[in-house]
């Protein structure tokens, strides 16, 4: 089957040196498309320099989910979509071939790799990429959310993929939304019969080191998705499950390699139960608000594209 690599990018000069060669030594030049939103560096010469085919946006324009289907629309021959970002490198040059092998199975609608953290990485960043990838391999169906709940709709589009006629299927990417596209079109996948594949051979590097302000606003964020789908804690459960088991493991871990972090790693967790909490609750604060909050400000330039909803039948 025929696929193609989408990196969305801006101001990606810097990260060029350890992106770009990883992801020329797995696929073809022609076979990569970068999104660039008019980066006032280098990045689209350079993306142009190694071959790849470049389309420039207007940085107002970048919406998470929005972007991404354009790229789905700028390849209508392709049959398998790698989503990358520019700060997820390729760990090994067969980390795309092993992911796409997922889809050998007719049923698996999309797959992700594995993350794993920096090289740099301190241990609350490094702990987060270990919790949420694991070293074993897994196949998600409707099925799944018994055992797993929410978590059977994790996936992350800095390393994913998608069968183009899965994904077309469910209607595409959601146009505008604040972020959370690949949980929201993981989820309609999942309700349409198909299979999420979990690949933990393809893997990349790529972690945050956030602060507790960033995670703070992260998880606003987070809120403002869950309030504006609520079907998707309707359809699989709440979070915070998931949240009480990533505290346990993440102090169990610190206290294992470096138990003076603990006390930070509990006022993170207080940042973001709070901000979770009020992205739950936007629809309560002014504009303004909303735009200190979030990690996305420019998303509220133009939040009446996303209106706050209830959808029974969340499938386009």
């Amino acid at each position: 089957m025929r696929f193609a690599v989408v990196v969305p990018t801006l101001n990606a000069a810097a990260v060029w040196p350890q992106f770009a060669p990883p992801l020329l030594a797995s696929a073809a030049p022609e076979q990569v498309l970068i999104i660039d939103s008019s980066s006032s560096d280098q990045t689209a010469d350079l993306a142009r320099k190694a071959g790849f085919r470049v389309h420039v946006i207007q940085r107002k324009d970048f919406n998470h989910g929005g972007t991404r289907q354009l790229a789905v629309n700028l390849l209508p021959d392709v049959d398998l979509l790698v989503f990358l970002t520019q700060d997820a490198i390729l760990a090994t040059e067969n980390a795309l071939t092993l992911l796409l092998n997922a889809f050998v199975d007719p049923k698996v609608g999309a797959a992700f790799g594995r993350q794993l953290p920096r090289r740099s990485a301190r241990p609350i960043e490094a702990h987060a990429r270990l919790f949420n990838y694991p070293a074993q391999s897994n196949i998600r169906t409707l099925a799944s959310r018994e055992q797993m709940g929410h978590k059977a709709i994790f996936i992350s589009n800095s390393f994913a993929a998608y069968r183009r006629s899965a994904l077309t299927s469910v209607g595409g990417f959601p146009d505008h939304i604040l972020l959370g596209e690949d949980t929201v079109t993981a989820a309609k996948l999942l309700l349409s019969d198909w299979k999420i594949a979990y690949v933990a051979d393809a893997k990349v590097y790529h972690s945050h080191s956030y602060s507790w302000r960033q995670d703070f606003k992260r998880c606003f964020d987070i809120g403002v998705l869950h309030a504006r789908e609520p079907w998707l804690l309707r359809e699989f459960g709440q979070t915070g499950d998931e949240g009480r088991r990533f505290v346990r493991s993440e102090l169990s871990y610190l206290l294992a390699h470096c138990p003076w972090l603990c006390p930070s790693a509990l006022l993170r967790t207080a940042f973001k139960l709070i901000g979770y909490s009020l992205g739950k609750r936007e629809k309560h604060l002014n504009l303004s608000w909303k735009r200190k909050f979030s990690m996305h400000h420019r998303f509220w330039h133009h939040p009446e594209g996303s209106p706050t909803r209830d959808t029974e039948t969340p499938i386009s």
